[in-house]
């Protein structure tokens, strides 16, 4: 495998730069000038003449080459975890546990990949029928800022071993990461197997009209899915979103309320609340609504900038200062149509994008942080009086990515997972799970499975062979 990573870097008329400014103090550490229609058609075309020879590649060598890609992963994992803090403000060790978790993404792949499901049928006696599961040809990755290598190399890794070749855009605001992870990971493939395009909207838009792609996956915001859609409609590829989610977490009558809180500040402020699968709005029951509060007030002021103390967790910024301006007016509002600020919600002083872990109650159901995602460290607390309540407004939302329930109770537990139309249903705990897992996405979250074994199924295609012996002359 000689390595070569097609890249397209320069635009060809009114060029699109990015610049990417770290959150962290504001500086700007690089300008990227996004790749043009030229660049983007010249990448997919390298991906199909390579897809059509990797095909070939017996499927145990293919997962023996993401074998070693999740080695080379590990070897860059410092750099790549050092690039990541520096553009999106990931703390370095949070980064750096991210991209160990990415390179055991590509081993699973690497042994999931080779036994990859195919079946006989029973048919004629004389015949032989076969299910037989084929790449699908060439893929559009897109993958967002805020695990921008733990799900590239998910989507990467699952398309690659199923004889796919891809062409990738990472987010304008985690380019250069996503530039880098394509560097290490071409390295180990061949030439033109994986583009790299990089650029803002004008860059994706270009990639995801290319007719000749034959899937797009996308993992971002619910607006740029929709659009990804709608282009996929005029082309016909096949698409793959995972968009934009609204956790709901209910919290029921007899949990330990110090444990519960612990529990929501994890999901609401880990990765400064910038995970798809955050906490975003809360339902507790009132019976121990004070006391949960008042915990989850505490656990908030835990969260500090900067180096913590022995009690204390870091949190980092926010990816950007647009980004920060947009959460903190989602908190403005709510605080302007009758919420209670009981922690964080002021924005501090100096340089950077950092936002404090904010705690809000007596938030009702029109109020935009519970209809919508808010993507930042923003607990947004609603207290009802029973389970029956909580369940019934946690499943009254357009999105479906998932939710958390602490109970108790197995009857109530059993009644949510049915429930919630989402994709992941957690009860008694917020982050976790068995590794394989794979789950849908619902409504304005998107379509298609996304992670675990099913994505290797969204990857190919699956045809029917009908064999018979051939009819001879005098026969």
């Amino acid at each position: 495998m000689s390595g070569g990573l097609v890249e397209a870097t320069s635009w060809d008329e009114d060029r699109e730069v990015v610049e990417v400014r770290s959150p962290l103090d504001g500086e700007l550490i690089d300008s990227i000038v996004g790749s043009g229609r030229h660049e983007v058609a010249a990448a997919v075309a390298a991906a199909h003449r390579a897809q059509a020879e990797w095909a070939r590649v017996p499927a145990g060598d293919r997962g023996a080459v993401l074998a070693r890609l999740a080695d080379a992963v590990r070897d860059a994992a410092d750099e790549l975890a050092t690039t990541e803090h520096r553009e999106t403000g990931r703390p370095r060790e949070q980064a750096r546990a991210a991209v160990e978790a990415a390179a055991g993404t590509l081993d699973e792949y690497a042994a999931l990949g080779p036994v990859h499901r195919g079946r006989s049928l029973n048919g004629e006696h004389d015949a032989t029928d076969l299910m037989v599961h084929e790449p699908r040809g060439v893929v559009a990755a897109l993958t967002p800022w805020n695990e921008p290598v733990a799900v590239a190399c998910g989507v990467l890794g699952a398309a690659l071993v199923t004889g796919n070749a891809v062409v990738h855009k990472p987010s304008e605001r985690a380019v250069r990461t996503g530039v880098l992870l394509n560097r290490v990971l071409a390295a180990h493939l061949p030439e033109g197997l994986l583009g790299s395009v990089a650029g803002g909207p004008r860059c994706g838009a270009e990639l995801v009209a290319d007719s000749t792609l034959d899937v797009i996956a996308h993992v971002g915001s619910t607006a740029a899915g929709r659009s990804i859609a709608a282009a996929a409609a005029a082309t016909g590829a096949k698409t793959l979103l995972e968009n934009g989610g609204n956790d709901a977490l209910i919290v029921d009558a007899g949990i330990d309320p110090e444990h519960a809180a612990e529990q929501a500040a994890v999901g609401a402020f880990a990765n400064s609340g910038q995970i798809c699968t955050s906490v975003e709005r809360i339902y507790v029951h009132r019976d121990l609504a004070e006391d949960f509060l008042a915990a989850l007030v505490e656990q908030a002021r835990r969260r500090v900038f900067g180096a913590p103390a022995a009690d204390e967790i870091p949190m980092g910024p926010l990816v950007a200062e647009e980004h920060r301006a947009e959460v903190h007016r989602k908190v403005r509002d709510a605080l302007d149509a009758g919420a209670t600020l009981l922690a964080g919600g002021v924005l501090p002083d100096g340089d950077g994008s950092y936002y404090p872990a904010t705690v809000l109650t007596d938030c009702r159901p029109e109020m935009e942080v519970l209809r919508e995602e808010v993507l930042g460290p923003v607990a947004a607390v609603r207290v009802v009086d029973d389970f029956d309540q909580a369940l019934r407004e946690a499943a009254a939302d357009r999105h479906g990515l998932a939710a958390t329930v602490l109970t108790p109770d197995m009857a109530h537990a059993q009644r949510s997972w049915r429930a919630l139309r989402v994709g992941t249903v957690k009860i008694n705990e917020v982050f976790g799970g068995a590794p394989g897992g794979a789950a849908q996405p619902r409504g304005a979250s998107g379509s298609g499975f996304g992670f675990g074994p099913e994505l290797l199924d969204e990857m190919t295609a699956t045809k029917v062979v009908h064999l018979v012996p051939p009819v001879l002359p005098g026969t």
